[in-house]
């Protein structure tokens, strides 16, 4: 463990992939401590050469349990380098006052983007049709079947938070006529809103995810809103894994029993269903909705603003208010 005298120090659990650029501005503010040897436990490193420790920085796959915040006694704030907050034990930081911030709006609009993309793939099964012709089936086959749309559709969005009005914005240059489900209808949207998941399946061509996970969000998306959503419905995951009932949607998927789907989260990450492989109307990516050179670089700006601001007693940018 490397400490930098006058600098305030603070907690890796996971390696932070710096840009280049950022790099030399991070060592010059801060130094980290970091568990070098994975052999000795990690209650046991913390416990041994983190007691003073006061900021933690974690990502999307770095649990922090109340197991880990009791073996850092001296710890005031969390910077995430994610949004979602399913893994962090959020009810035992409010008990210790310790600060959270996640990575806030700075993903939006590239998530937003990436769910588009996925929506237009599956439609128009641009994946599909490049393995067709890098297949070298083009000449044998002939005709590529046919795809549908996107202009017109009717497309219901699981959640509009940030993520979710950013996909809403980009439907609109659709002419898609959108509505929602959220926590609480928002008085400012001119889009219709659905009290619950089954009737904005129902009602709708498209589902697109970017709910939260939590206790009551996991497996929203469930054979009832599967089976309202039909035979032509898609699916398109930009949240969490866990938000649908995965093997149910396996199903339905195999069985026809709904028209197709985008997913770039899974339940199991990084493990994926192998019954997928096969199905030309699904289209598969692994976790990157979120990575852009240019996310990136804002998350980076965002993570150093955050940690000047805890180590100076200032506003934080984007601090997660607890209810």
């Amino acid at each position: 463990m490397a400490t930098k005298p006058g600098l305030p120090s603070l907690l890796t659990l996971r390696p932070f992939p710096f840009i280049p650029s950022f790099q030399e501005k991070f060592s010059n503010q801060f130094t980290t401590i970091k568990r070098s040897d994975l052999s000795v436990p990690l209650n046991e490193f913390l416990e041994k050469e983190c007691q003073s420790v006061k900021a933690l920085i974690g990502g999307g796959r770095t649990a922090i349990t109340k197991e880990i915040l009791n073996c850092l006694p001296s710890l005031g704030c969390i910077v995430l380098t994610c949004t979602g907050l399913d893994h962090i034990d959020l009810d035992e930081c409010k008990k210790r006052s310790v600060a959270v911030c996640n990575a806030g709006t700075v993903f939006s609009e590239d998530v937003a983007d990436f769910a588009i993309g996925l929506l237009i793939d599956v439609l128009r099964r641009m994946s599909s049709a490049d393995r067709f012709v890098r297949a070298g089936v083009w000449p044998i086959k002939g005709e590529f079947p046919l795809g549908s749309k996107l202009s017109g559709k009717r497309v219901g969005i699981v959640g509009l938070g940030s993520i979710g009005s950013e996909v809403a914005k980009r439907l609109k240059a659709f002419h898609c006529t959108i509505s929602y489900t959220s926590r609480n209808k928002k008085p400012s949207v001119p889009f219709s809103y659905y009290t619950n998941v089954v009737d904005l399946a129902f009602n709708n061509d498209v589902l697109i995810l970017t709910f939260e996970l939590n206790r009551e969000t996991f497996h929203i998306i469930n054979k009832d809103v599967m089976t309202a959503l039909g035979e032509k419905g898609v699916i398109i995951n930009v949240g969490r894994g866990a938000l649908i009932d995965e093997k149910e949607m396996v199903r339905c998927l195999v069985q026809g029993e709904i028209g197709g789907a985008g997913l770039d989260v899974f339940e199991n990450e990084p493990h994926v269903p192998e019954e997928l492989f096969g199905l030309d109307n699904v289209v598969l990516a692994p976790h990157k909705a979120v990575l852009t050179h240019e996310s990136f670089s804002d998350l980076h700006e965002l993570v150093i603003s955050n940690l000047e601001a805890f180590f100076s007693n200032k506003p934080f940018l984007s601090v997660v208010k607890y209810d």
